[in-house]
């Protein structure tokens, strides 16, 4: 299946700004984790949070594995931040990851910036 989870990533990024405008800029990361799940349960979005996902060498699976923040929608690796701004570190972290698990869809999601919610797709 070729799946591009645009819809179900606007659903998250409309939870994530709302727990952006509730909460705004300041906290641990875990504090927005913590709210962003009780947000995705209240709208009655899917998610597993810090599951595991096997990671990838040339098809064969490694002893290592990668623990997102939050696995939306069984398809859509998300990252938290609680930064000022995103940098291409966090960016490479994420491309990684997906490439690693063998996922097509991310979010990188900061609640860090001072004025609104910080967020990019990425799609291999």
């Amino acid at each position: 299946m070729n799946r591009n989870f645009k819809q179900e990533g606007y659903e998250l990024v409309g939870a994530a700004m709302e727990v952006y405008n509730v909460m705004g800029p300041g906290y641990l990361e875990e504090v927005y984790q913590e709210c962003l799940e009780k947000e995705l349960t209240l709208r009655e979005i899917p998610f597993q949070s810090q599951s595991q996902l096997n990671l990838y060498y040339k098809g064969e699976q490694l002893s290592r594995y990668y623990r997102p923040d939050l696995y939306v929608y069984n398809g859509i690796v998300v990252e938290l931040k609680a930064l000022k701004k995103l940098s291409n570190d966090e960016m490479a972290q994420i491309l990684n990851y997906l490439k690693g698990a063998e996922k097509r869809v991310g979010y990188l999601l900061n609640f860090g910036p001072p004025k609104e919610l910080e967020w990019k797709r990425f799609v291999l």
